[in-house]
């Protein structure tokens, strides 16, 4: 990573070892995800060094993950970071993992920058944030329980798709009959006023059990094959919309023209027209990350860490923290 802590930057290499060693369990195993972590790391990075043509001589400082997440893979990270870090007299910057999704479209988008509305999708985290400027966010809103790409994964599992579900339901979506199955938009109401509790607010473990009770009457009928695309797109579909909508209420009251998407479910191509389709009536542009920057990625949390790096953030004493808040996180007034 080239660049300047508010400015452009330029992604030099970026290897992505995925842990296919999952699928065969239907979910991430916390203890195998740590050991795939130790064999894989130090090869990984050997090759995004060779990639950029650089080496420990011509590295500035060391950007790693060190919260949200599984401590188990997270300590993996921490550890050799600050091992290098220690070993090469470099300074070690520890990133908010959801901190990288928001820095991530930026690198591809050089208008995807504050002031935005951002909506941050992912396995682990469904979140609605106003970026005034960067480092400063404002949580609007988020799930009280599933996050949206857990609930994409437990409607692919109910379908009997492979893990991780999200981008086979969508594909077995796109031959479903809009209409064909309906699923309310979850805690989406017109009577909703600023103010609500659950205003900005997602949920999606009600959806997921609508989906489970839509495959059981499905089964039991024998028509389960026929209904299965019919079922997905309907769960996506009211999935989105709940999305878009919330993310459309928070960039109107904040007159925000700009709209940033990240998260490994920013991927999904129906979620992504929805919101385009959404913002272009009242003036706003979506910018969202490619597939292999949506993804969780090691460029987007250099990107992270160079601003941190420019704002003095940095540390050897770092520890994998499992919870954590978005740093810079403030607080939002109560509607008046």
């Amino acid at each position: 990573m080239r660049g300047t802590a508010l400015g452009p930057a330029t992604v030099e290499s970026l290897v992505i070892r995925s842990q296919d060693i999952h699928e065969r369990y239907g979910g991430v195993v916390p203890e195998i995800a740590s050991r795939e972590h130790l064999t894989t790391l130090v090869p990984v990075v050997t090759r995004a060094l060779a990639d950029a043509g650089a080496s420990w001589e011509t590295i500035d400082g060391i950007a790693v993950t060190h919260a949200p997440g599984l401590v188990g893979a997270l300590m993996v990270g921490v550890s050799y970071a600050q091992g290098v870090g220690l070993a090469r007299g470099l300074p070690v910057i520890g990133v908010h993992h959801m901190e990288g999704h928001l820095f991530a479209t930026a690198l591809e988008h050089a208008d995807a920058v504050p002031p935005f509305t951002a909506l941050l999708v992912s396995g682990g985290h469904t979140l609605l944030l106003d970026v005034p400027a960067w480092g400063h966010y404002r949580l609007l809103g988020q799930t009280r329980d599933d996050a949206a790409g857990e609930a994409f994964d437990k409607a692919a599992k109910l379908l009997g798709l492979p893990y991780p579900g999200g981008r086979h339901l969508e594909a077995l979506a796109r031959d479903g009959e809009p209409g064909r199955v309906r699923f309310t938009p979850p805690m989406l109401r017109r009577t909703q006023q600023p103010g609500d509790a659950d205003y900005y607010a997602f949920s999606f473990s009600g959806l997921k059990t609508a989906v489970l009770l839509a495959v059981r009457e499905a089964t039991a009928a024998g028509t389960l094959d026929v209904m299965a695309p019919h079922i997905a797109h309907g769960f996506q579909h009211a999935l989105i919309t709940a999305l878009v909508e919330k993310t459309a209420r928070a960039a109107d009251a904040h007159t925000r023209a700009r709209i940033v998407l990240g998260g490994g479910v920013a991927g999904n191509r129906a979620l992504r027209a929805a919101l385009e389709a959404r913002a272009a009536q009242f003036g706003g542009v979506v910018y969202a990350p490619s597939p292999r920057l949506a993804t969780d990625n090691a460029a987007m949390i250099a990107r992270a860490g160079l601003f941190r790096f420019g704002a003095g953030d940095e540390g050897t004493t770092l520890s994998a923290v499992a919870t954590a808040p978005l740093p810079g996180l403030e607080a939002v007034p109560a509607p008046g």
